[in-house]
């Protein structure tokens, strides 16, 4: 074929869809194979999608901003071995004839069956600048009118405000007011408001979590434990780790080695729902929040279980430079099969996280806090204490398996002392 078609790739693990975020060609583009063309948001990592063609980019189908599912259609690109024979074709759809431009008679001749289903976008756009539908040409299939065809009206300045729309459209419209009431209103702004444009991470960000607390029926439970023999060992050999390393031994390594260790032993917790069945995952892959100032990423450290404490650190270390950097690759994100989260960093003691889907449960580690505590003795003493907070999805985890370990998670962190060796 003369023009073939680029379609949204898949860019990791069970990802289904990707944002547009910004196109780094535009159409008459010469781009080589390879090449990026642009870059797309999915969960929450920003990739540029390489061209699989050479030749000269005719037309972008999908818009900045705009969500595609996975195999749907992002551009079209004219190879270089038919670009001669496709050229005169193009000119004669370029520059029609006079008597061949488009009139209400030659448009009737059209096929229009689609000419009445407008996306919830067109509406909108129609709405805001007060065009009457019934009245643009549309260019999609079928007749259909596209966002670009009222976009180009409006670039126009022929849009024209009318009192009263006509009774076709309200027929054609009359399901727009039912899209609206899904969407909260607006706040009212006040002096001083500021408005901040949602970005692409954000968005990709809000749809993961929304998708997260609607389909998986959540749980939660907690566990305090007595970190004091960790903190001292921790804190008596940081100094010289990083002379030595270059890096730090944070808390938060032994927190995830920790739970490595209890996956591999309650490979249950590794597990993910995928309809009929359940996939218990035999890699242990720990997800991990690396936050920026306005965005929330969650790379992901491979075969966590056969790491040590300091091979762990040293990716953690690693993972969050990439984050701030602008580093981080879509491999960084794929294929974690269970969450840990360093609440306590900015000094939560109690939180519910939400599953980071599809995986099945997600731990919360909390700040490390002095408090007094009764011993087994029956005397008072000062401890560290940290909580310990794990949401669970309930179709695939019960409180049973999930107690034993937390349990287990317990009992290896408040078994780490002087003993310990980090390497």
């Amino acid at each position: 074929m003369a023009i073939e078609q680029m379609a949204m790739p898949q860019l990791g693990e069970s990802v289904t869809e990707g944002t547009i975020s910004k196109w780094l060609v535009s159409p008459g583009d010469q781009v080589n194979k390879y090449d990026p063309i642009a870059e797309v948001m999915t969960d929450k990592v920003n990739a540029e999608v390489p061209s699989s063609f050479t030749g000269t980019i005719t037309e972008l189908v999908g818009e900045e901003g705009q969500t595609l599912a996975v195999g749907e259609i992002i551009c079209k690109i004219e190879t270089e071995e038919t670009a001669a024979e496709e050229a005169p074709k193009r000119e004669e759809v370029q520059n029609p004839p006079a008597d061949t431009a488009d009139t209400d008679s030659n448009r009737a001749g059209k096929d229009q069956s689609n000419k009445a289903r407008y996306s919830p976008a067109v509406l909108r756009l129609a709405g805001e600048h007060g065009i009457q539908l019934e009245e643009v040409e549309g260019t999609g299939a079928g007749g259909r009118i596209t966002r670009k065809d009222i976009q180009k009206i409006i670039d126009s300045g022929m849009q024209q405000k009318t009192e009263a729309p006509a009774p076709a459209a309200v027929q054609t419209t009359q399901q727009a007011p039912k899209q609206e009431q899904k969407q909260a209103p607006a706040p009212a702004l006040s002096a001083g408001d500021i408005e901040i444009p949602v970005t692409g991470v954000r968005k990709a960000i809000a749809a993961n979590m929304h998708k997260s607390k609607t389909e998986i029926p959540h749980a939660w439970t907690m566990m305090e434990v007595d970190v004091t023999n960790m903190t001292a060992y921790r804190n008596s050999v940081k100094d010289s780790f990083k002379q030595k390393e270059g890096f730090n031994l944070t808390f938060f390594a032994f927190f995830v080695k920790a739970a490595a260790q209890a996956l591999k032993e309650f490979p249950q917790m590794n597990s993910m729902w995928a309809g009929d069945k359940i996939v218990q995952k035999k890699d242990i892959n720990i997800s991990i929040a690396v936050a920026t100032e306005d965005s929330l990423f969650v790379p992901v450290i491979k075969h966590a279980d056969e790491k040590t404490i300091k091979g762990i650190a040293r990716e953690i270390t690693d993972l969050a430079k990439k984050v701030r950097n602008g580093k981080l690759t879509a491999e960084d994100m794929q294929g974690g099969t269970f969450t840990v989260n360093n609440t306590g960093s900015f000094g939560s003691v109690q939180s519910m996280g939400i599953i980071n889907h599809p995986q099945a449960a997600i731990l919360q580690v909390e700040s490390i806090v002095k408090r007094p505590v009764v011993m087994n003795n029956g005397m008072i003493a000062v401890r560290d204490m940290v909580n310990l907070c794990l949401s669970l999805d309930h179709r695939v985890l019960d409180g049973l398996v999930c107690g034993r370990f937390l349990g287990r998670v317990k009992e290896i962190l408040e078994n780490i002392d002087e003993n310990t060796s980090v390497y």
